[in-house]
């Protein structure tokens, strides 16, 4: 497989430097497990809301950070703590007020990315800031790299074992609430799964860039397939296919990986716009193909 590669000069950066290995092993945890639970977001409709808990997750990111410095296990037991914390309390006030869910994770993740900002800057300088915002994909070590991929098996255990539930609450939650208890279960567990994978994220692309390679694939592949299960499939592709052009062009135009990689997936996105078949151009030429007729 190496000799294989090795015979292709544009891939030769994967065989001849272990940064670039570990920066494409990292972005295909993260393909396997946050891009399903983007694709699950966007059948929710809260493709926003997963940018919001995206930096929910930086004030126990920035707590653990001014407690250990950038030490891995502090920062992600902080983000897991702080993004449970704000989904549970969104919830909450979303259930238990006139206030909908949205706006209450808008005013939760307003709140925590200051918070955050502001710890980080009472200890860090603005490099440290950096890091934790943009990531460091080209960065990971094999803690790192353990800590992406345990949370991709999860996530892809927990998907394939509730498929059916996560497809019914993200469709229809007020069908699974008649014929079923489990809504608040699915409701939650999603909650959770979220949380895991944009913690996950955060170590390799930071907390800006997190929910990128959730929510991009998913809409890209979304303008070719209508079923779930193709969709997830597709989704997974453009994720492995963005990460590996972004990662090449970081390396050949001296780039940062991290935005490179977004960027990319949100060329694809663009592309797909253009020539897909559920895209606005091939709508509007079947409708006029239609009347023609």
């Amino acid at each position: 497989m190496s000799e294989t590669l090795a015979s292709i000069p544009l891939l030769s950066p994967f065989i001849e430097f272990s940064f670039m290995r570990r920066a494409l092993a990292g972005c295909l945890a993260l393909s396997l497990g946050a891009t399903p639970v983007g694709v699950f977001l966007m059948l929710r409709r809260m493709s926003l809301a997963g940018d919001a808990m995206s930096h929910a997750i930086l004030p126990g990111a920035a707590i653990g950070y001014l407690i250990a410095g950038l030490s891995l296990s502090a920062m992600t037991i902080g983000g897991l703590v702080a993004g449970l914390a704000v989904a549970v309390l969104s919830g909450g006030v979303a259930r238990n007020s006139v206030i909908k869910e949205d706006t209450s994770l808008a005013t939760f993740y307003l709140i925590s990315l200051s918070a955050g900002v502001l710890i980080i800057s009472l200890r860090g300088s603005s490099v440290d800031l950096l890091h934790v915002l943009f990531g460091s994909v080209l960065a990971l070590d094999d803690a790192a790299l353990l800590l992406l991929a345990g949370f991709a098996s999860l996530s892809v255990l927990a998907l394939a074992l509730g498929l059916r539930l996560f497809v019914l609450e993200g469709c229809d939650p007020a069908f699974l609430a008649r014929i079923s208890r489990l809504g608040p279960v699915a409701h939650y567990g999603f909650m959770v799964l979220l949380v895991l994978n944009l913690v996950a994220g955060f170590h390799a692309l930071g907390t800006l860039m997190a929910v990128g390679i959730m929510i991009l694939p998913a809409a890209a592949a979304r303008l070719w397939v209508c079923n779930v299960g193709p969709l997830l499939l597709i989704a997974v592709c453009v994720a492995l296919l963005g990460s590996v052009i972004g990662l090449l062009l970081s390396y050949y135009a001296d780039l940062p990986a991290g935005p490179a990689i977004v960027l990319t997936l949100g060329g694809l996105y663009l592309l797909s716009l253009l020539v897909a078949p559920l895209g606005p151009l091939a709508s509007r030429w079947r409708s006029g193909w239609h009347f023609e007729r």
